[in-house]
């Protein structure tokens, strides 16, 4: 079992920067892909970015990839999500998720893994 708790989440004004964290307990997250997807109200919950623990690739959604980095700490299980340029759009509770076997990074249900969110809000 992989426990995850993000946190770094709160109220920013556009084009402002936050940093996401990540933060794993149970297993180390090594041989994982680690994913953030976000939620808005009212609408579904969509890929934002993704990153192979081994290795470091990443993965970005259209809307971010200009804007966001993701980074690891090996010392800390944790991953983190770098989001500057801060938009009202990217308003959104954000989730982290880890999965043994992701072949498509942008589909939620194959992840293994999530947390509980952090909210994020960006004032125009």
């Amino acid at each position: 079992q992989v426990q995850l708790v993000e946190s770094g989440g709160g109220l920013v004004q556009a084009g402002d920067s936050l940093r996401l964290s990540c933060a794993a307990s149970g297993r180390t997250l090594e041989n994982y892909i680690v994913g953030w997807f976000r939620q808005a109200p009212g609408t579904d919950r969509e890929f934002v970015a993704a990153i192979r623990w081994s290795g470091g690739t990443t993965w970005f959604a259209d809307s971010v990839t200009d804007r966001f980095a993701l980074s690891t700490d090996d010392a800390q299980n944790t991953v983190h999500l770098q989001m500057d340029s801060l938009k009202p759009e990217d308003t959104a509770v954000y989730y982290c998720a880890a999965g043994l076997s992701v072949k498509r990074v942008t589909t939620l249900r194959q992840y293994d893994y999530w947390g509980q969110g952090t909210q994020v809000t960006v004032s125009a």
